[in-house]
């Protein structure tokens, strides 16, 4: 059947990755850092500044725009809708990757009061240039948020190790 045959196709067009990590830290802390926007540039190698638009809480509705490093050097401003906020497990955006549209979140599930099981997913709906080179594109979003993951990891473990010298 045609039909069936065409929506195969369009659905073989999104493609969707998970990075998963364990955090030495309770949800609560891990919540904080991945909802502090302006701290993005910190684990997000393409972000170079980041805000919520007009000061606003970060809320489903919300936009959170970002100057983020393009081609040849050149930074370019980009926008993504917060879609759904959970504290302290869940937190989900939309908005464009490219000539294509995304999706990403992070779900947090804390393991105990000091572990934090940690999911990043990212779906992106292929569209235009992009649509030519699928596989390449969904190895190259894997690895950027299989380092991203690391990065917070890094930066929250950390975190918590500072503030245990300094109470010494």
């Amino acid at each position: 059947m045609q039909v069936e045959s065409d929506q195969r196709k369009a659905r073989s067009m999104t493609f969707r990755t998970e990075s998963r990590i364990t955090i030495a830290r309770n949800v609560h802390d891990v919540w904080a850092y991945v909802c502090d926007v302006g701290r993005w540039p910190e684990w997000a190698p393409t972000v170079l500044e980041c805000w919520v638009r007009g000061g606003a809480p970060l809320q489903p509705g919300a936009r959170v725009d970002q100057r983020a490093k393009g081609i040849l050097g050149l930074t370019r401003g980009r926008s993504q809708e917060v879609t759904a906020v959970q504290a302290p497990r869940y937190v989900s955006f939309a908005g464009p990757m490219g000539t294509s549209s995304a999706r990403w979140a992070m779900e947090l599930e804390p393991v105990d009061d000091k572990q934090t099981e940690a999911l990043m997913w990212i779906e992106v709906d292929l569209a235009g240039i992009m649509r030519a080179i699928p596989r390449t594109l969904q190895g190259s979003v894997q690895r950027v948020s299989d380092g991203e993951m690391a990065a917070i990891k890094a930066a929250v473990e950390s975190a918590a190790r500072e503030g245990t010298e300094s109470e010494t």
